[in-house]
């Protein structure tokens, strides 16, 4: 098996990793391996992306046009009538 070693990771994120792997009961080496697992996993062959998802949920309530692609938009606040 293959073994790492991490230098220069800063104090904050050890401790953050450290309280993740309380939670989870776990090691905080065996936290850091199923961190580095569901990071490298490939999605499955039947997955779909959240906008793929959305759109079919909703593809019988009637709506007949396409949603705006907002990614990269400038944020705006909503506008409401008084």
């Amino acid at each position: 098996m293959a073994q790492f070693v991490v230098r220069n990771l800063e104090d904050d994120i050890a401790e953050k990793l450290k309280k993740r792997a309380r939670r989870h009961a776990r090691s905080t080496e065996a936290e850091v391996r199923h961190i580095l697992r569901a990071a490298v996993q490939e999605p499955s062959a039947g997955g779909h992306t959240l906008g793929t998802r959305i759109a079919r949920r909703f593809q019988r309530s009637g709506l007949s046009e396409n949603l705006p692609e907002l990614r990269g938009a400038a944020v705006r606040a909503a506008e409401f009538e008084r």
